[in-house]
């Protein structure tokens, strides 16, 4: 079964073909710049060819034309006919309450999340924007929405509610959802498949770190308490997000800046984080580079940054009654070796013993603490897009 996985943000679109059971990735590659100057489809296959496709791509539903119209070309693509695509599975951030697990996408799905776009107005659009667009190309295709909330659907209340009025939650439904479940569902299951541990015994927790960045602690196979709360913003700092702000603080920008509420968002959200406080990038390499070239604000980011992980490591190991698995993932997570040491520096106190031979290792599978650690800690690259089409395999099948 050939499954085209599909993660469409604001301006651009991730693919993979996925051939089901087998998981193996056919091609992938990424839509960049949609209805901005420079639109390319960059693109590779898994004989090694790669290419890059220039072109005016104005909206989703053509970025998603070409990227089908690859797929099936002579000279670059891995199927003779569309009629070979089995099924489209798509990325959806947030589900809000209605979804605790993946679904078939119908008619009443998509208006149960055109109602819930309003809980992720950056995300859930575009989101939408892809559905549409296969709706429309490849109307007798079956449709699956694997949501970033689900995984976290098993938080207790005394976890995900906020301390407002309960009538706010009870009318507008605002709570912590957490987000980034697909990847903290996958890595945990595969450290402890790495370990020879039942997943549903063990306490985990869980470090998803990249542009966006969040902690989750999972115990007995559930997803406890997560970081990012009812938006993605909460939590960690982030490459561009505030991350745990003081809504006075908000208030008090609000009023002396006299912004609007959609100047504030974007504040939040785009102008904030590790670009806002280095001023130098968002990326994690620009701002070594110029830490290490002596930027003190720079330093200050990467410090913070490394300070709130190790801060929500602490208060989950608390929340867990202690924590047998210590699991990195995410661009940061997987391939930043200074970043990952200055979160585990002086956390001997948990039970972790770090194997030194390991610490500079990046990019695979691996366990970084010693075998008498109390503790495992392990890198496990995530792979968001193949639990998509497992999930999509399933419902499909």
């Amino acid at each position: 079964m050939k499954i085209i996985v599909l993660n469409c943000g604001s301006s651009s679109i991730k693919y993979e073909l996925i051939n089901m059971p087998s998981k193996e990735v056919l091609a992938k590659g990424v839509v960049e710049k949609i209805g901005l100057r420079g639109s390319a489809i960059k693109h590779s296959r898994n004989d090694g060819l790669e290419e890059k496709i220039t072109g005016e791509i104005l909206d989703h539903q053509q970025g998603i034309e070409y990227l089908l119209g690859i797929l099936i070309s002579k000279e670059y693509g891995s199927l003779t006919h569309m009629e070979e695509i089995t099924a489209v599975g798509h990325r959806v951030v947030h589900g809000a309450e209605e979804f605790s697990g993946s679904v078939l996408i119908t008619d009443e799905v998509i208006g149960a999340l055109e109602r819930s776009s309003e809980l992720a107005p950056l995300h859930n659009p575009p989101n939408l924007k892809g559905i549409y667009a296969m709706q429309q190309l490849l109307p007798e295709v079956p449709q699956v929405g694997v949501f970033d909330t689900a995984f976290h659907q098993t938080m207790p209340p005394h976890v995900f509610l906020y301390g407002i009025p309960y009538v706010l939650y009870e009318k507008y439904k605002i709570r912590r959802y957490g987000f980034h479940g697909t990847s903290h569902n996958y890595v945990s299951h595969r450290a402890c498949e790495m370990l020879d541990v039942d997943f549903e015994k063990q306490k985990i927790i869980s470090c998803h770190l990249g542009n966006g960045a969040s902690v989750d602690a999972i115990k007995d196979g559930k997803s406890y308490d997560t970081s990012m709360g009812m938006t993605p913003t909460e939590g960690l700092i982030m490459g561009t997000r505030t991350g745990d702000l003081d809504p006075g603080a908000l208030l008090f920008i609000a009023e002396k800046e006299k912004t609007s509420i959609g100047y504030t968002r974007t504040l939040l959200n785009k102008f904030s984080g590790m670009i806002g406080i280095s001023g130098v990038s968002s990326d994690m390499r620009n701002i070594e580079e110029a830490a290490a070239k002596g930027n003190e604000r720079a330093k200050i980011s990467l410090e913070m940054f490394a300070y709130r992980v190790k801060k929500y490591i602490g208060s989950y190991a608390a929340a867990l009654g202690g924590v047998d698995i210590l699991i990195f993932t995410g661009g940061i997570g997987e391939n930043d070796t200074e970043t990952r040491r200055r979160i585990l520096t002086d956390m001997e106190f948990l039970g972790i013993e770090l194997d030194e031979k390991m610490m500079d290792k990046r990019g695979q599978e691996i366990v970084l603490s010693t075998k008498d650690s109390k503790v495992k800690v392990l890198v496990v690259p995530t792979e968001e897009e193949l639990m998509i089409a497992a999930d999509t395999y399933e419902l499909v099948k």
